[in-house]
This record gives C-alpha cells, structure tokens and sequence, in this order.
C-alpha cells in the first residue's frame, strides 16, 4: 500500500506527463495533417496547430526545469533554447500581416540564432564533466564540424553565387543556419563518442530533433524565393523542437546524468568520417567547381585532424592515468606523481579512504546512484583540501590522499575535516544518502620513502580504522602484527566472493515430540584452494570487519533458498535456516529476499532467518521494523545465541520472532551445573508464555537429550543427532535417522 508521500510523488508524476503525452499527439495530428494536405502551403489551421506544438513544448520544457529546481544546468539551458526559438516563430507570425514569408531577415532571426548558443550551453555543462579529457573531445567536435561544414558549402554553392534575391548579409544568414545545425549535431556525436557520458535516456531524441532542424534549414537556403508559412519546410522545425523538448524531459526522468564508462561509440569512427568526408570534397573541387569556402574548409578539417598525432603520447599517458568516472588521477596516475613527491624527502602523509557500505548502496539503489554519489564524494574530498594536496581514486569506493609539507597533527586535523565533508546528507535525484569514510594515515618518512611500503601501511591503517569503526587510524608498528596476513587473508576472501568458493552444510534439526526433521540450519564453508575446507569461525569476523558480509549473505541466501526450492519440488517438507549478520538488516532486505523466493517459486514459509540476540539490541527498533515486515510475508525469524546477551524482556515481547535458539554455552553447562538446567527451564517456560519455540544447539549427548525433552524443549540440533552435512547427504540422513517430513513445510 502506498504511503501519502508516495502517492503524492506519483500523482505529481503523472500530471507531469500529461503536456508530454498533448505534445506528442498534437505532433502526429499535425504530421498527419501536412501529409495529406499540400504540402507546399498548409492552411491557417495547421499554422495554428504547429505553433501549438511548440507551445506545449515549451511547457514541457518549463516543467522539467522546476522538476529540478534549477539543479541541472543542462536542463535549464535546453528548456531555454525551446523557449527562445518558440518565441522567435511566434514574433515571425504576428509580424507577417497576411504575406506568406517575411524577407530573408528579420527580427525573429535574433531569437532563432540564441538557440544556438543555449544548446550549446545544454551540451557545455556535460562535456565539463570530463575534466581531464575535455580537449580531445573538443577537438574531435571542431574538426567533424569543420568537415560537414565543408560537405554543406559544397552542396549550397549554388545559392553562393547566386544569392537570396537579398543582400550579401542575407544570404550569410540563410546560409549559416545548417552550419550551425551541424555544429550541435558534431557535438552531441563527439559526446557519444566519448565513451563515458550519457546525454539521457533519449538521445536518440536529441539527434532526430537536430538532424530535422538541419534538413528543414537546408531546405530553406536552396528555395529561400519559394518559401511559405505552413510548408513541409515548416514540420522539420515543429517536429525537431518538440523532439528536443521530449528529450529534456527524458532528463529529468533519468535523474543526473550520470557517465557509463562501458557505452559509447568508438571515437577513431567519428575522426574517420570526417577527414573522409574533407577528403572526398577536396577530390570533388579537383574535377567539378565548388565554393571556394567548400575547399578552404575541408583542408582545415585535415589539418586539425592531424594535430592530435603531435599530443598523441601525451594524450595517451592522460587518459591511462586518469579515472573516467570522477575525472581524478587513477591508481597510475597516483603512483606517478607520488614517484617526484616522494623523491624530494619532505615530510608528508598519504590517506587510503575507503567508504562504509558503499556497496548497499548499490544493491539498493543501483549502479547509476553509486557512480553519481562517488562524483559528489569526490568533490567533497577535493574541496576540503589545498590546492597542492593529490587526490587519486584507486577504484570502486577507495580514494587516496597525499598530502605534502604536513606533519602529524596537521594530518590528522586534515583527516577530520574530510570525515566532516561527510557529515551532511549526498542528494542523488529524490534520494538523500548518509555515508561515512574509514582512513587510513601513513607519515613519510617515519613510515617509509618507498611508494609500495607507504601504500601498504597506509592500506593496514585503514583497514584499522574500517574495523574499529574509529572513523581515522594512524599506521603504527603495532599495526603490523598480522596485518599483512590479514590482508593477504582479506584478498584471498574477495576473490573466494567472486569465484564462488564457498559452499553450504546443512545440519538437521529435530523436533523432540516425534523425532522428525522438517528443518536444517544452513551453515557456510570456504573451500580454500590451499588451505582445504574452512569453518565460517575462520573467516567470518575478517568478513563481518571488512564489510562484506552483506555480499557473503546474499551469497549463502541464493544458495540456501536454490536448495530448497529443489527439496520442496521433490516433496520435501523440509525448511532452511539461514544466519544473517546484522550489518545486513537493511531497508532493502524483505525486498531482496521475497525477489529471490518469487524466482525460485519457494513458499516464504520454507525460510528462517536467524539473527544473533547481540545485534538485534544493537537497534531494536530498526531490526524490530525490518523484521515485522519479512515476518508478514511469511518468512520465520528465530532469536539466535539467545542469553549471551543483554536484551530485555520488554524488547523480547515487542520483537517479532518465532524462535528462540539457546547458546550452546547453557546445554553444555547442563551436563556439570544443575542450575543451568533450571535457567534452561525458565528460559523454556519465557519463550513459550510469548508464543515463541525453543531450539537448543550444541546437544551432543543422549543424557542433554533426555533433560531436554523433559524440560518441554521443542527442537535440538547438535553432533548427538548429525554434524552439517552436504547437501547431497541431507535427505538420504532424514530418511535414515528420522521419519518423513510431511509435504508442507511446518518448522516447529
């Protein structure tokens, strides 16, 4: 059910989209109508109806722009070069006064030439965004501009020579139209070209809108003397205004404009096509006579073309040590400049910094918000620090920082001031995202001259200052007492996440009143390539601190939930628990798991997931919430390693649970302390007065068993029954130790 805040966004949403949806039909019915009208001159009402398609481009265009609040410059200028336009054809019909043209100029041609200038504004604030790597895109625009330039003084030669009927300023004016035109179209191409930048949804919009601007001003320059109000002429305006006005609006819809690294078209295509073309006009002039202006503009196209063979290495070098997406050095980059900074033995600190689950946030919202939130963090970062300091990005959420000249304390000072850059929400499109940093500090030359020893201690730092949660670490000797296992540990889990090298053991649990097992406990194991198969103690805490247990859990939660599904389409009654860290109760979660349930086609009813007593109390009312929603879904919750914490009985009412799991540190105290019998007791009696089962873990004795079931205990697991097992030996165990489950899936 929608909440008001919702339904308030989606009402405003769809009214939004109704001058789309006006715009669009009234085109069709003015295409429609200059098609089976004359198409030489449309009548006063398809006049009327073509300004009323600008009209309501124009309207678009202004609800776009107060959709962003002025955020998005490219919007801005975009919904201003509508604008303008519109109102120049408006001033052209007023001022007709019956006649069916005006001359060749005319005060509406001031308007019609500020479009120009906007859009090229509109396409300026995305070309910014490629900081480094600006130049060569320029250049590329300027020089396939150069050579459609050229391809257009060749075919309008004949109306160089001969004329508008006006002035010579006059047919300049008719004339410079479709260079223009081909100006913005060379740019939006070198745009595409520059494998990074995405002008928006629809582009394809943008392109179709100015190739029509182009072919309609074309077509004017060469019949200038016969042109009237109304004529096909006229649609290659209307519809390319209202084409540019939908594309703004596809903007808007996008959210930023955010880059793509892995889309574009190949640029040595465009630079191909234009000295091509250049090529092919010089050719041309060589056996037919053309414009002189033709002639002089293909050689220029040529010899910009060649000038990129001059930088070529430097052009290189940037753009392998630059970062595509943020624009800041890269990893070579950084090793690059740290190599003469170093060199120079001035004191100095480098900062590895690495953002805290950054990767939730991919999860959740997608990659499209992660790379606009890294921009923005980056910019945060810059502008806290000198204009000497070096910041690099080394890849996914990890920056570097060298700071030159600075001792101890001033870095340290520098540290919390890049902490605070965090301190205020990042706003991406509608959404509002807290984030924070964990930096790692290394000192030169206390902790060392050499660049790959001050990384590494810079990376032991920081991860200090990750699993501390201290927010800024400094390297110290210390650090170093199995820092570089862990690391070496820590890379070896990574690439284990990527490979695929864990898989799950199942260990039954059985219901004391009958003996039966309609549920298992899912438990990981990491098949190290070296080390052979792993308990999770081995590799869980380094996961937990490192930040990836929300990778590892969506792991074993595909897996378990695959497995399963397979026993419950066999006719398996049998349910699957799976241990969740609490780093992982997240907003995202009763979506992400209910996903994964509908595309196995699994019952809610067959997933458990257990959370430990500790990290339900570290937020109850956040885990409380996460999990009422998983709970009415049909997805059971347990209370794991319950009694090693400090949980209250108010907050174990209120959770919404349907299982208690004993720590196994009570039944094995039951066997030597008669007391802990008597806890378990009470325990029991607690859990079932709240509705709750009891499950007791660790039982690997017959005497526990026996105590148990007598304390009126519902469910025990332990190596008295069976150690976790693969899941090839599951069923066969049931069906040996144990009698059949039923077909539908009851846990308790």
């Amino acid at each position: 059910m929608l909440t008001e805040a919702q339904g308030g966004r989606t009402a405003r949403k769809a009214v939004s989209r109704i001058p789309v949806i006006v715009t669009i039909t009234l085109a069709a019915v003015y295409l429609a109508g200059l098609a089976l009208g004359d198409p030489v001159r449309f009548d006063v009402m398809g006049v009327g109806l073509g300004i009323t398609v600008e009209l309501c481009a124009v309207v678009v265009c202004i609800i776009a722009v107060l959709r962003t609040r002025l955020s998005q410059w490219q919007v801005v200028f975009g919904a201003a070069a509508v604008t303008v336009y519109t109102a120049g054809d408006i001033y052209y019909l007023a001022a007709l006064h019956g006649e069916q043209s005006l001359t060749a100029v005319s005060a509406a041609d001031v308007a019609y030439f500020a479009f120009y200038p906007l859009m090229l504004g509109a396409l300026a604030v995305t070309v910014r965004k490629l900081k480094g790597v600006t130049w060569p895109l320029l250049l590329d625009s300027i020089v396939g501009a150069l050579a459609a330039a050229a391809v257009m003084a060749m075919v309008l030669g004949p109306v160089l020579r001969a004329g508008t009927g006006g002035s010579t300023f006059e047919t300049v004016v008719v004339v410079i139209y479709p260079l223009l035109d081909l100006l913005l179209i060379t740019a939006v191409g070198g745009l595409l070209a520059s494998r990074g930048l995405d002008l928006g949804a629809r582009w394809l919009l943008l392109v179709a809108g100015l190739i029509l601007f182009a072919a309609a001003d074309i077509a004017y320059a060469l019949g200038v003397e016969d042109y009237a109000v109304g004529s096909v002429v006229d649609a290659g305006w209307i519809l390319g205004l209202a084409a540019i006005a939908l594309w703004i609006d596809g903007v808007v819809r996008a959210g930023s404009t955010f880059r793509h690294p892995d889309r574009g078209l190949p640029a040595v295509t465009a630079l191909m096509l234009s000295t091509g073309a250049a090529v092919s006009v010089l050719i041309i002039g060589c056996q037919t006579p053309i414009a002189p202006l033709a002639q002089v503009l293909a050689a220029l196209t040529l010899l910009l073309a060649a000038m990129p063979l001059l930088f070529r290495n430097r052009m290189l070098v940037t753009l392998a040590t630059t970062d595509e997406l943020t624009g800041l050095p890269n990893r070579r980059g950084l090793v690059r400049d740290l190599r003469g900074r170093l060199g120079k033995h001035r004191p100095g600190a480098l900062f590895f910094l690495d953002l805290d689950r950054f990767k939730d946030v991919n999860d959740a919202l997608g990659h499209d918000v992660g790379d606009a939130l890294l921009v923005q963090v980056s910019e945060r970062f810059a502008g806290a620090l000198r204009q000497e300091d070096l910041i690099a990005r080394l890849g996914g959420d990890e920056f570097a920082v060298f700071l030159d000249g600075l001792s101890r304390e001033e870095a340290l000072k520098v540290a919390r001031r890049l902490e605070g850059r965090l301190t205020d929400p990042i706003r991406i499109g509608t959404a509002s995202l807290m984030i924070s940093v964990s930096i790692g500090i290394a000192l030169t030359p206390e902790n060392g001259t050499d660049i790959t020893l001050l990384m590494r201690k810079a990376d032991i730092a920081m991860f200090r200052a990750k699993s501390s949660r201290s927010g800024h670490h400094l390297y110290s000797s210390v650090d170093d007492d199995g820092g570089a296992r862990k690391l070496r540990t820590l890379e070896e889990l990574r690439t284990a996440l990527v490979e695929g090298q864990f898989e799950l053991h199942y260990q039954p649990k059985v219901r004391l009143s009958d003996d039966a097992v309609t549920s298992v406990e899912a438990l990981v194991r990491w098949n190290h390539p070296v080390l052979g198969q792993l308990p999770p103690t081995s590799f869980l805490p380094l996961a937990e601190e490192a930040g990836l247990m929300p990778q590892l859990s969506t792991l074993v939660l595909e897996a378990a939930v695959d497995q399963v599904s397979n026993w419950h389409a066999d006719g398996r009654g049998i349910s699957v628990a799976v241990n969740l860290s609490g780093s992982c109760i997240q907003q995202y979660l009763p979506r992400q798991i209910l996903t994964l349930l509908e595309q196995h086609g699994t019952p809610p009813e067959c997933l458990m997931l257990e959370i430990t007593e500790d990290m339900l109390m570290a937020d109850p009312a956040h885990a409380a919430k996460i999990l009422g929603r998983l709970r009415d879904a049909g997805i059971q919750v347990s209370i794991d390693d319950f009694g090693t914490g400090y949980s209250s009985l108010a907050y174990l009412r209120d959770l919404p649970a349907d299982e208690l799991k004993l720590d196994r540190s009570f039944i094995t105290a039951m066997r030597t302390d008669p007391r802990a019998g008597g806890l378990v007791g009470s325990i029991i009696d607690l859990a079932h007065s709240l509705d709750l089962r009891v499950v007791a873990e660790g039982v690997d004795n017959e005497e526990t068993l026996m105590e148990l079931r007598a304390l009126g205990c519902d469910l025990a697991q332990g190596f008295h029954f069976a150690k976790p097992l693969p899941s090839v030996k599951v069923v066969p165990w049931i069906t040996r130790n144990a009698p059949v489950a039923t077909p539908t899936a009851v846990p308790g």
